[in-house]
C-alpha cells in the first residue's frame, strides 16, 4: 500500500471501530505525511486524545501497534495534551482529524 495522507486518513477511518476499542475520542495526521514531505524511512506523526479516564498505557500502547501493523511503518503517537508550548500551535493548526472515529 503507498502510503499518502489520504490513504492514512481513509485507513483510520475505515477502522474506526477497532480505534474505539483504544478510548480514543479524536485522532489526526501532522508531520511530514501531513505536509507531503515524507521520504521512505519517516514515520507516521499522529495526534491522538483519549477519552475520559481511557488515557492508560496498555490503550496507548495498544493503539501505537495496532497503527504500525496497520501502516507497516513506525508511527510517533503524541498525545493531544502533552504538546509542548513551543510546538503546540503550529501542530494543532496543522493536523488533519479522521472525521470517523
Amino acid at each position: 500500500m503507498e502510503l499518502t495522507e489520504d490513504k492514512i486518513i481513509e485507513e483510520i477511518e475505515n477502522r474506526s471501530e477497532k480505534i474505539n476499542k483504544f478510548g480514543v475520542k479524536e485522532i489526526g495526521l501532522f508531520g511530514s505525511y501531513r505536509k507531503r514531505e515524507y521520504q521512505e524511512e519517516s514515520d507516521i506523526d499522529i495526534l491522538v486524545q483519549f477519552k475520559e479516564g481511557e488515557k492508560t498505557f496498555d490503550n496507548y500502547m495498544g493503539l501505537k501497534f495496532f497503527l504500525e501493523d496497520l501502516f507497516d511503518k513506525e508511527v510517533d503517537l503524541v498525545i493531544k495534551e502533552a504538546l509542548k508550548d513551543h510546538l503546540k500551535d503550529e501542530i494543532l493548526r496543522s493536523t488533519n482529524y479522521a472525521a470517523r472515529v
